[in-house]
């Protein structure tokens, strides 16, 4: 962790869980980003200590976090906790609006419609969602709650951007109670066919709130194609579209809405920078020796989700120890499982699964004292993360689908010196710019445990040419290059709405 990192977390346990600051009411800000948490949470120490403000885990904060500080702004959320009722403040030139949820609420509208309808829909369909009345109720009024939070935020005439799937009616809900603002919506995650979409009872609702926003951004060309589509399906509206990042218009009649592909990224300099340093390398050399000093350390980094195919690459691993092809006493996997959505029923088989797999690889190949698989089912710290990629020879990124899948790209940006090696699931996003990765069908266990045998084998100079043309690529387009090409456009489609009405 940085100095700066830690005196900003050092801040955020000073501060008084009510939320005041001691300072009057924030003024409403010129940017405002909303999404479904904060990017710091409320959290109750392990030792019944007072509440703290921490650092909030995800890809998302990681993304916009620095974006936003850079330029100041607001950003509302959900602080984490539970019935809590926060005012907004100022932390660190950021002014933060908590928006309050119960328990009945996270259990509605995010575990249950978010994450048990949407989220596997949107997601092929790998577990049957649930389309459940009660949660589709919550979830609309939980949008209502966020809208009103955004509108209060903003200054007139300010940009808003929402963010993912959680948050889908607020465009729409926000553009009727401020239409002096300009609304970007960006979804992290995959937008589905329509022949999946249409599946949802509610299909129409979301189209039309996502048409609330002046831009609608996706991370793949695919997802921007499927949600024209859609527009023209469901709504009979007329789309435009020129097959470059996926962009086009949907006319609404008294405006249009643009739609394209914005990959996000990662800040990739800082990540090179802090896999330089002589702690890293340190921490990293350490590591291999607690492993007991293997050839070669396959890793894997994930949220415990079924679309990561966690169990996938497990097995692969025990079919290329059973059948010789690796050594189990020269190769060892690090698989990092971080917890997940564990009070749903889907999440709490997945880790039964998971760990009685990994139980029977390392009773079948392990040793005493030497297991060929070790596993940690719990967050670790941003450091010691960047130590792993660091440390790794191989990096396995096997979900069946996957809408960018950030961890890709950071292990390519601590590989500059073009070590290591990146197995790659064809179905995330990243495959589409990360090409030179060894691309597999993560459907065909065959085409995984060759991917795997290749990539072990680092004689290969090959490889060596494929990390370093993958890490000048994740180092041009990096996480500020994707928030201005989005923000950009935002400011275009704004100033086209402007012109319409004049």
């Amino acid at each position: 962790m940085s100095e700066r990192d830690a005196a900003v977390d050092r801040d955020r346990t000073r501060r008084p869980v009510n939320g005041r600051t001691g300072n009057p009411e924030p003024e409403p800000q010129d940017l405002v980003v909303v999404a479904n948490r904060l990017p710091v949470d409320l959290v109750t120490p392990a030792d019944g200590g007072p509440p703290e403000w921490r650092r909030s885990p995800g890809g998302l904060v990681t993304a916009l976090e620095p974006v936003l500080r850079s330029s100041g702004g607001a950003w509302v959320g959900w602080p984490g906790s539970a019935g809590v009722e926060l005012e907004p403040f100022v932390e660190d030139c950021l002014t933060l609006h908590p928006v309050r949820l119960d328990e009945d609420d996270v259990a509605e509208y995010y575990e249950g419609f978010s994450n048990d309808t949407l989220w596997p829909l949107y997601h092929d369909a790998l577990v049957t969602p649930t389309f459940d009345r009660a949660w589709w109720r919550t979830y609309r009024r939980i949008n209502e709650r966020f809208a009103h939070a955004a509108a209060r935020a903003a200054a007139n005439g300010a940009t808003v951007w929402v963010h993912d799937y959680q948050l889908q009616l607020v465009p729409r809900l926000l553009r009727e109670l401020r239409p002096d603002l300009t609304i970007g919506f960006f979804l992290h995650i995959p937008f589905p066919p329509s022949e999946l979409f249409l599946q949802l009872p509610w299909r129409r609702s979301i189209v039309e709130g996502l048409l609330g926003a002046d831009l609608v951004g996706f991370h793949l060309p695919d997802g921007a194609k499927n949600f024209r589509q859609l527009a023209r399906v469901l709504l009979d509206l007329p789309t435009t579209g020129d097959g470059r990042r996926g962009s086009g218009r949907i006319d609404l009649g008294d405006r249009s809405v643009r739609v394209g592909a914005y990959p996000i990224s990662i800040d990739s300099a800082q990540l090179r920078d802090r896999s330089r340093h002589d702690d890293t390398l340190r921490r990293a050399a350490r590591i291999r020796a607690e492993l007991g000093d293997p050839e070669t350390i396959l890793l894997g980094v994930d949220r415990l989700d079924y679309t990561k195919g966690i169990n996938l690459r497990i097995e692969a691993l025990r079919e290329l120890f059973a059948d010789g092809r690796l050594d189990p006493e020269k190769v060892v996997m690090v698989q990092l499982a971080t917890p997940s959505r564990e009070r749903l029923e889907a999440y709490a088989e997945l880790r039964n699964d998971v760990e009685r797999e990994i139980g029977r690889i390392n009773g079948e190949f392990g040793e005493l004292g030497r297991p060929v698989v070790h596993y940690l089912h719990r967050p670790v710290d941003r450091d010691e993360l960047v130590a792993m990629y660091t440390g790794a020879d191989v990096m396995l990124v096997t979900p069946l689908r996957d809408g960018m899948n950030l961890v890709a790209k950071e292990y390519v940006a601590c590989h500059g010196d073009g070590s290591g090696a990146l197995v790659l699931s064809e179905f995330a996003g990243a495959a589409a710019e990360l090409r030179r990765a060894l691309l597999v069908n993560p459907h065909d266990l065959e085409d995984v445990e060759r991917a795997i045998v290749e990539a072990v084998r680092r004689d290969d100079p090959s490889l060596t040419r494929r990390m370093r043309s993958m890490h000048t690529q994740v180092m041009t387009h990096d996480v500020e290059r994707w928030a201005r090409s989005f923000l950009a456009d935002l400011r275009d489609a704004g100033a086209d709405v402007l012109q319409q009405e004049a």
